[in-house]
């Protein structure tokens, strides 16, 4: 079963439900969720409330191709300390929610990952984001398109490194596209 989200141009959101063709449109973007969720019958969660201003709320993931799971003895210390407004999470892999200060998502994602890799030696390169081609709210810089851009970036600097290429290469690149 697949469920398909789309913000249209008058400020509504769409949902479809690929299976049996159910359709909604409304200017909440919960209650589109919601309902399409009844209709597939889920169980919906409601989000949690929003973040204090200045905080930031995202998950990190120890995406590791070849990991033990959660339970791995190389994140001992981190479920015992994690960073202060993170919660360890077991998702079949290591990884924390977290709501953290940071003028942008990108800075506390990025004061995040720092953070844990000076402290416990592990580097959490992913957001944890299933489908990074599903973008939500492209015209808003800390809600989801944020959360993939760190994803992205996470993930891409992480294959790089199994690949051989250093900090260098990637930044090379990055400046290549003209990234101001």
């Amino acid at each position: 079963m697949s469920l398909h989200f789309h913000r249209n141009p008058d400020g509504t959101t769409t949902g479809r439900n690929e299976a049996n063709g159910f359709t909604v449109t409304h200017a909440e973007e919960e209650e589109v969720k919601r309902q399409l969720y009844e209709d597939a019958g889920w169980e919906y969660t409601p989000p949690p409330p929003p973040v204090p201003p200045g905080f930031h709320r995202f998950s990190l993931v120890h995406d590791e191709f070849r990991t033990a799971g959660f339970a791995d003895e190389r994140y001992a210390g981190l479920r015992a300390r994690p960073p202060e407004g993170c919660v360890p999470v077991d998702w079949g892999r290591f990884a924390l929610e977290c709501e953290r200060p940071g003028r942008t998502l990108l800075d506390a994602v990025a004061g995040t990952v720092a953070e844990i890799r000076r402290e416990h030696g592990v580097v959490m390169n992913s957001l944890g984001v299933e489908k990074p081609q599903e973008w939500f709210d492209a015209d808003s810089g800390n809600g989801y398109a944020a959360e993939i851009v760190a994803h992205l970036v996470l993930m891409a600097a992480d294959r790089a490194r199994l690949l051989g290429y250093g900090r260098k290469e990637v930044v090379r690149l990055l400046d290549a596209m003209g990234v101001e």
